[in-house]
């Protein structure tokens, strides 16, 4: 680990980054759905169902979501009749999506509090893993891919959905005037909370851009990765097998 890690446009210690990460999503855990509309346009929505389709989860199969506590992932894939653990490190997080599944009568997801790199689940046990939106606010990424690896079988599938930046001339220059001056004021407006908007924002621009985070996965002991960007690159589903 080096001796500063981003928060933001913020360099801090590791240690503080995973508390303050905590206090974020703490904060946001009640207004999920608000913040992704206000981020996306609404658009995170389509952008879920696409990711689902790409795993292709099937019944009998042992599937993790990590950092899914609020359940949007889970929720899609619960139809296929695969047996699903919903991870977070955010138990607030977790109590949001716990509540939301009694609400749709959404039965049998396993809900457990636990940190993208230090994973209490064992070796080769998941027959896929997956990680929408989570995986640029881990402190130690790679630390957290070659836990991913870990717990898959062999064959295992590895997919991940992360904003990223867009190629699309022109385009670019729009998000970023709305990202960084709209959506926090509107966090302000909606959550009352314009600082935890402003993080999740800055956030993306310090992610790396696809083809490094793609070789991120493969040095993690994933093969066959493959990029497949949204929007020019805005989003971006990331996917990997354990061979």
């Amino acid at each position: 680990m080096p001796d500063t890690v981003s928060f933001g446009y913020e360099d801090i210690a590791p240690e503080d980054k995973t508390r303050r990460v905590g206090e974020v999503f703490s904060n946001v855990a009640s207004k999920y759905d608000l913040m992704n509309d206000a981020m996306s346009g609404g658009m995170h929505r389509l952008w879920k169902d696409r990711f689902v389709r790409r795993v292709k989860p099937r019944a009998g199969e042992h599937i993790l979501d990590m950092a899914g506590g609020t359940g949007d992932i889970a929720f899609r894939m619960a139809e296929s009749g695969a047996a699903i653990t919903v991870a977070d490190i955010n138990p607030e997080m977790l109590s949001v999506g716990v509540e939301r599944a009694a609400q749709r009568g959404i039965d049998g997801l396993v809900w457990t509090e636990a940190n993208a790199e230090t994973l209490q689940f064992p070796d080769r046990f998941f027959d896929a893993y997956t990680i929408a939106f989570g995986i640029r606010n881990v402190t130690d990424i790679p630390k957290a891919l070659r836990e991913a690896h870990r717990v898959l079988k062999r064959g295992g599938r590895f997919f991940v959905l992360e904003f990223s930046t867009t190629q699309w001339p022109g385009f670019a220059e729009i998000y970023d005037a709305y990202s960084h001056k709209l959506v926090p004021k509107l966090g302000k407006l909606l959550a009352q909370d314009e600082d935890s908007y402003r993080y999740l924002i800055e956030s993306i621009r310090r992610f790396p851009d696809m083809p490094s985070f793609e070789r991120m996965i493969a040095e993690a002991g994933f093969q066959q990765t493959k990029v497949e960007p949204l929007l020019g690159g805005l989003v971006a589903i990331h996917s990997g097998w354990k061979i």
